[in-house]
């Protein structure tokens, strides 16, 4: 099995999370989170004070696949994500060891 984590802009969420639908991933776990890459955040005026923003909002999925639904998975977020701007996102793909479904008690790829 293998793990992926997606870090995206909160407004591609939607697209992200359909397009995954339709290629028959259901499940995953969406976090918001702040950081920062190349981007390096920007500068802003509040108030008449000018003040930088290091850390830009973003959204972090993260998924259990069998091996086999990986690439299609990673291709998908990709090109449902993909806006062709800077800060656009990055996908991290991991090896999962072993998944429990609590209730069941049901291992490996069932559990998922």
């Amino acid at each position: 099995m293998k793990k992926i984590e997606a870090i995206v802009k909160p407004f591609k969420l939607e697209d992200v999370k359909d397009a995954l639908r339709e290629i028959g991933i259901e499940g995953m776990t969406v976090t918001e989170v702040k950081g920062f890459g190349r981007q390096k955040g920007h500068t802003e005026i509040y108030r008449g004070s000018e003040y930088t923003v290091d850390f830009l909002p973003k959204i972090k999925l993260e998924i259990v696949v069998a091996d086999e639904q990986a690439e299609s998975a990673v291709d998908t977020i990709i090109e449902s994500a993909k806006t062709g701007k800077i800060g656009d996102g990055k996908v991290f793909v991991s090896h999962i060891e072993e998944a429990v479904r609590i209730r069941t008690s049901e291992r490996g790829e069932q559990a998922v």
